[in-house]
């Protein structure tokens, strides 16, 4: 299957299989999509929490207005922006960065100073607004990557974030939950969705081409 057929392949599955375990390899292969995707100067300002725990999970279904694929899915993700910039944060990205490249550019550095100079002044819910964004991009990739995998996911964002931040005690972390997504496998005979034809805007409603 091409990417495209893949995509065309995929849906918000409503129902998933309380059965089926996603691989680990392929769980590994989602993950890593995610943390290689691209980033606003290279901070990548979230993390991927990975819940497999049932207890856990139980806690979350109602806070997440009883969504079954929070319980039946095989691996739950929960992507968790930074609550603010901070200089240290600033920092240890490009320390790493100058670490593993084993080098010091004059570049770099200013553009170093600049991100010190102007995020860290910034409201905290403006960086964390801005975090968020960020996150949707790693979001899109682990959508594409789950397809490619032939495995199920759906985004979630009907949840009480407070809540769940409060229960994965994200706040001492620095974090603040945005969106969920589970993974696992349809379950073919109970969702309501799978039979339904895919509907997206046409190519001439959705693309404009500027000449």
């Amino acid at each position: 299957m091409s990417l495209i057929d893949k995509l065309q392949w995929r849906y918000a599955t409503k129902k998933m299989d309380p059965a089926k375990v996603v691989p680990q390899d392929r769980v590994d292969h989602i993950l890593e999509a995610i943390r290689l995707t691209a980033s606003s100067s290279g901070l990548l300002p979230y993390e991927v929490l990975v819940i497999t725990n049932k207890e856990i999970r139980e806690k979350i279904k109602p806070i997440a207005n009883g969504q079954s694929q929070i319980i039946d899915c095989s691996h739950l993700l929960v992507f968790a922006a930074w609550d603010n910039y901070t200089a240290e944060r600033i920092n240890d990205a490009f320390d790493m960065t100058e670490k593993i490249r084993n080098f010091t550019s004059e570049v770099g550095t200013a553009y170093r100073k600049m991100l010190l100079k102007v995020y860290p002044a910034r409201d905290a819910e403006i960086n964390f607004t801005h975090a968020a964004k960020q996150l949707y991009i790693g979001l899109g990739t682990a959508l594409i990557a789950a397809a490619e995998e032939q495995v199920d996911s759906t985004p979630m964002e009907g949840f009480d974030p407070q809540a769940l931040d409060a229960l994965l005690n994200l706040k001492a972390k620095g974090l603040r939950s945005v969106v969920m997504l589970p993974l696992g496998y349809r379950q073919v005979d109970e969702d309501w969705l799978l039979s339904l034809k895919k509907v997206r805007r046409t190519k001439e409603n959705f693309i404009r081409w500027i000449k």
